[in-house]
């Protein structure tokens, strides 16, 4: 072999020696993504079992007429035609319309403030964060027995102990007017604090030269929040955003507790219709037809965060 002919033979061999090494870095990856998908392959089984296998079935009842036990026969759209031609169904969507507004607003400002307040506490932030929780932790049976027997109880609760006092009130749970925002602090109550302290963590993530920057450049401390904090907290923000919304048009443990959605409809929820119409009516069809309405709105605030995320990240 000529002294010529040596490079082209060294680039030759140096080229097939990729080559293999490509096609055994594929098929190592390839070996690598089937043993991934082996590792997650349990977890999309108990995913399938107890979501996708419910849900298929609750969209197939809510085309039928069942009552839970006898063999169910196709109705087609007569649940949904039910629905929409009934007052109590409408009242149920403007109720959980009008807790979610509520929901977005009120915990979530009380929240923001509180986060902002036990920032710039170091040693009792840790102790007022347990006291936050604890509203949170305590079970809901717990929480409304406190508020519905102690505080709104007419006759030996705190409503009581105000009338005595010569200022005239009622229980703001039997009037229909007022039950529904009654039902609606208290599960704030519960949950407002929940919110604070991951407010609160997220507020802690914020790098610590920003800060720095905007106080040298004589920031005050709203300042601060908006221009450095709240940038940093918006995703956070959207995620809880779309969660409360979710638990919204969820809610079904504090109204049942404390109002069992009365009085006179002011405090059914979608939840305590589909409840009332699956084990009281024993109209399944019916309450399956509801619990896909339920899915509806909770799909579009999931379509919401995905865009909120998007612009966030943009």
């Amino acid at each position: 072999m000529s002294d010529a002919e040596a490079p082209s033979v060294s680039v030759a061999v140096s080229a097939a020696s990729a080559k293999r090494t490509q096609k055994h870095a594929r098929s190592d990856g390839r070996s690598g993504d089937f043993k991934y998908a082996l590792f997650v392959l349990p977890a999309l089984l108990l995913s399938a079992s107890i979501v996708i296998v419910p849900a298929v079935l609750t969209f197939g009842a809510s085309f039928t007429d069942w009552d839970g036990v006898s063999e169910p026969y196709w109705v087609g759209l007569e649940n949904f035609q039910d629905l929409l031609s009934d007052g109590t169904f409408w009242q149920a969507i403007y109720n959980n319309i009008t807790w979610t507004i509520i929901f977005l607003t009120v915990p979530m400002a009380l929240a923001l403030i509180a986060a902002s307040v036990l920032l710039n506490r170091k040693k009792s932030a840790a102790v007022y964060q347990v006291v936050l929780l604890t509203p949170y932790i305590l079970s809901p049976i717990a929480n409304a027995s406190i508020w519905k027997f102690i505080i709104f109880d007419p006759i030996s609760g705190v409503v009581s102990f105000i009338n005595r006092h010569g200022i005239p009130i009622s229980n703001p749970l039997g009037e229909p007017s007022t039950a529904l925002y009654a039902v609606a602090s208290v599960d704030m109550w519960h949950f407002w604090g929940y919110l604070a302290v991951v407010f609160l963590a997220a507020m802690r993530q914020t790098p610590a030269d920003q800060l720095e920057a905007a106080f040298l450049e004589g920031a005050n401390g709203w300042q601060v929040f908006r221009y450095v904090t709240l940038p940093n907290i918006l995703p956070t923000i959207a995620l809880m955003i779309a969660m409360v919304t979710i638990f919204s048009f969820l809610t079904f443990d504090y109204v049942y507790l404390l109002t069992n959605g009365g009085p006179a409809h002011s405090t059914e929820m979608l939840s305590t219709l589909a409840y009332s119409a699956a084990f009281r009516t024993f109209e399944v069809g019916k309450a399956a037809a509801i619990a896909l309405f339920m899915s509806l709105f909770g799909l579009v605030a999931s379509f919401i965060y995905v865009w909120m995320s998007r612009e966030t990240l943009r």
